[in-house]
């Protein structure tokens, strides 16, 4: 990446997509003197590469969005928070037939979403999370549900029974019970139709 390089030669920026653009304005402006000739003929390089890729990568985002808008299954499981457009889509282009799981929670077991299951002595113990089935839905959800949380930290009159959650768990493992719960609503969704609905938090 240019950013090391540049790093290398005492030129920094803020990360992000400004950073980033800042400091490839700096590589092909030839009047800015900090960068020596050779390091900016090989930099130019590697700036036309990132250059290109961020072309497809916005080709390919413009695709999904398309095929989210068109499909209304998608558009239902996106308004689970947390999940949005790519989550969505990846759902609904994975879960073709939702009556293939029993139920959401088959649905998160399949994507690795629900501990594992130990038994001794015949009482049943529960460990963590299985990580089998598909990964890249897995992570997706964990991600999203990452950013509810911590919506719900900053807002928490907006989100109570997270907020709950969060006051006596640690944030990882409330992390992916909420992921676990957003497979399970994704999967409703998907076999019974409808839009997300937020839960009411029982009076104390």
């Amino acid at each position: 990446m240019p950013c090391g390089h540049l790093a290398e030669l005492g030129i920094v920026a803020a990360q992000g997509r400004e950073g980033l653009k800042n400091l490839l304005t700096i590589i092909a402006d030839e009047k800015d003197e900090r960068l020596p000739i050779d390091a900016r003929a090989s930099l130019i390089v590697l700036a036309a590469q990132l250059q290109a890729l961020q072309m497809m990568i916005g080709s390919i985002e413009k695709r999904i969005i398309a095929q989210h808008r068109a499909s209304e299954e998608s558009r239902r499981v996106a308004t689970v928070p947390g999940i949005g457009t790519l989550g969505a889509s990846a759902i609904t282009a994975t879960v073709t037939d939702p009556s293939a799981f029993r139920s959401g929670r088959d649905f998160a077991a399949w994507i690795g979403l629900v501990p594992r299951q130990d038994s001794t002595g015949g009482k049943q113990r529960l460990g963590p999370i299985s990580k089998q089935g598909d990964r890249y839905l897995r992570r997706l959800l964990v991600v999203g549900a990452h950013s509810v949380l911590r919506r719900a930290k900053q807002n928490p009159e907006k989100y109570p029974w997270l907020a709950q959650l969060l006051a006596r768990r640690p944030f990882k493992v409330v992390a992916v019970a909420l992921a676990n719960k957003m497979a399970r609503v994704a999967w409703a969704l998907l076999a019974k139709g409808g839009t997300y609905r937020a839960p009411v938090l029982a009076a104390a």
